[in-house]
């Protein structure tokens, strides 16, 4: 039987290198990466706090009639009122907001094969990816996937420079306005002004069999501005990539290494997804598998960045404040513990302290529901928004409790 994995379309290699407007530099030894997920970088970097950003942003349109503009800028217009586009026409429209994205990434890691008068010398190396966006205001904030300028499959973690290529080859380095591993989105600002935003449309109003265009720049910047057409092959697919599960939109539309961030287009030339990965047959598999790639859904992406642009973080995802491990058949019989989450640690102040867990607690139900993995555990958490209540579960020293949590929220990406 075969196996297939869904996979991050991840930034690429070695790409040609953009002519300058400002005066950034990039010297990067480059590594080799894979076509698909490409952009495998092992590399490990302490990551700074992102500050958060209060954005005032106008309501200025760029075609069509606006309904109204999000918080974040984002302009939306009624399709009943608005004329289909030729594919040409959609390309036309949408292609000055499309840029390309360059991010350099940096480690040091232990030399283990070469020391120095008995000391381990730490070696540092440099991959640079690239990526697609989206420009969403005139004054340079740019929407684009959260694994274009952080990498948490490697432990990268957020580039170190991060560049944008507009459409007239003028480069800007860029500022990382936040950003969120488990959406998969990120927002950057380059010093600009007088740019051509996207129009967003309704992602709520697709329909199975409606056409659809991509533009991004799969393998790099030597095929900037490709673009491909397709039509939607499937609505709210419950996907997990890298164990979180997300709702996208399914498209045949070939979306390759370098589209992720970049924008699936309407036949109004409106914005209605961010695509952000594709399905790859397993190694070893000998199945063939094309045309099945996957966006965020326009409509959640909105609220999503227009969180990151006013808190610089996405609100109501909820925490309990535990670290924890599970407690596996093998584990349960060795030591003779029940099934379940076992208790690592309570963070002070947390939502489980006030709740009166501790540490060396098994957790075994939420709401009722039996969990017996961490993922299981957030699986039934993640049902809920920060401020919910939910009741859970527990064996202490043999006996079992049970106790109300109210969730914090995460505030941070």
């Amino acid at each position: 039987m075969n196996e297939y994995k869904f996979e991050i379309i991840e930034t690429n290699p070695a790409p040609k290198k953009p002519k300058k407007h400002t005066a950034l530099k990039i010297t990067a030894s480059l590594m080799a990466m894979a076509v698909v997920s490409a952009g495998s970088i092992g590399i490990y970097k302490q990551i700074a706090e992102v500050p958060v950003q209060n954005i005032s942003v106008s309501e200025e349109s760029v075609a069509g009639k606006i309904i109204e503009a999000d918080a974040m800028g984002l302009i939306r217009t009624e399709d009943a009122d608005t004329k289909a586009l030729t594919t040409e026409q959609v390309v036309e429209k949408v292609l000055p907001a499309v840029v390309g994205i360059q991010s350099e990434f940096t480690t040091t890691s232990d030399n283990r094969n070469g020391y120095f008068f008995g000391y381990n010398m730490p070696s540092e190396s440099t991959s640079v990816g690239t990526g697609t966006g989206v420009i969403i205001t005139e004054n340079g904030y740019i929407v684009t996937n959260a694994h274009v300028i952080y990498d948490s499959q490697y432990g990268s973690g957020l580039a170190n420079n991060i560049s944008v290529l507009l459409d007239d080859n003028k480069t800007y380095d860029a500022e990382v306005i936040g950003y969120d591993v488990d959406c998969d989105l990120a927002v950057i600002k380059i010093n600009a002004e007088g740019l051509t935003p996207a129009e967003f449309g309704n992602s709520d109003a697709l329909k199975l069999g409606e056409s659809v265009t991509a533009i991004g720049n799969p393998l790099g910047f030597e095929l900037m501005n490709t673009v491909t057409s397709g039509i939607i092959s499937g609505l709210n697919r419950n996907i997990t990539i890298n164990d979180k599960s997300m709702n996208l939109i399914q498209t045949d539309t070939a979306i390759n290494s370098g589209n992720s961030g970049g924008p699936l287009i309407n036949k109004y030339g409106q914005v209605i997804g961010i695509n952000s990965s594709k399905m790859s047959s397993s190694y070893g598999s000998e199945a063939s598998i094309e045309g099945i790639g996957f966006a965020i859904p326009s409509n959640e992406a909105s609220k999503i960045v227009d969180d990151i642009m006013k808190y610089g973080y996405v609100t109501g995802k909820p925490q309990l404040g535990i670290s924890c491990q599970d407690v596996t058949e093998t584990v349960s019989r060795m030591y003779n513990m029940p099934i379940g989450v076992y208790v690592v640690e309570v963070t002070k102040g947390s939502a489980s302290d006030k709740a009166g867990l501790k540490s060396g607690d098994i957790i075994t139900e939420i709401d009722g529901e039996k969990v017996t993995t961490s993922d299981e555990l957030n699986t039934q958490k993640n049902l809920h928004s920060a401020g919910d209540t939910i009741k859970v579960t527990y064996i202490r020293n043999g006996e079992e409790y049970e106790t109300t949590v109210e969730l914090d929220e995460i505030k941070n990406s």
